[in-house]
């Protein structure tokens, strides 16, 4: 055995990761929900884990049902990234590879309504998920998103 797999054998085979809780999550959407209503506007409100894996999901009444899944996209982008899904646009301005490249992947989505969830700063700030709404400007979708993180301490 060389060197090599000598220092691959002693390495760990898994690690831990940190994901936001069920009980969060739902308390995310829930917020989220609550202030679209004070915005008067329908919206979809979805969180998923640090993998992107859905956690918690909110539909109102009458809320467009494309936007379930660009809901759902939103959060998956921010999970997947690490920053709000409203700087994809800026980000795209200024490289045309990557503006060719990246829009054809699936799931992607370059507007806002997206947001990372960190752990707080003190608890190292590590991302632990995102939180994705739909149905309303990209403005109010973001507004109803970082309620939704306001609700359990982290926006």
């Amino acid at each position: 055995m060389n060197a090599i797999d000598t220092n691959l054998a002693t390495r760990p085979v898994c690690t831990e990761q940190a994901v936001v809780s069920a009980e969060a999550a739902a308390r995310m959407v829930a917020a989220a929900v609550a202030h679209a209503g004070t915005l008067g506007i329908r919206i979809n409100a979805a969180v998923t884990d640090a993998g992107g894996t859905l956690a918690a999901f909110l539909r109102m009444p009458g809320a467009f049902l494309h936007s379930v899944d660009i809901a759902i996209d939103k959060a998956y982008t921010a999970a997947s990234f690490g920053f709000p899904t409203s700087q994809w646009m800026s980000l795209l301005a200024q490289d045309e590879a990557l503006r060719i490249g990246i829009v054809q992947r699936p799931r992607l989505v370059v507007f806002g309504g997206g947001l990372p969830i960190r752990r707080t700063a003190a608890e190292g700030g590590a991302l632990i998920g995102g939180i994705g709404v739909s149905g309303g400007s990209a403005e109010q979708d973001e507004a109803c998103a970082r309620a939704g993180l306001q609700a359990v301490d982290l926006g």
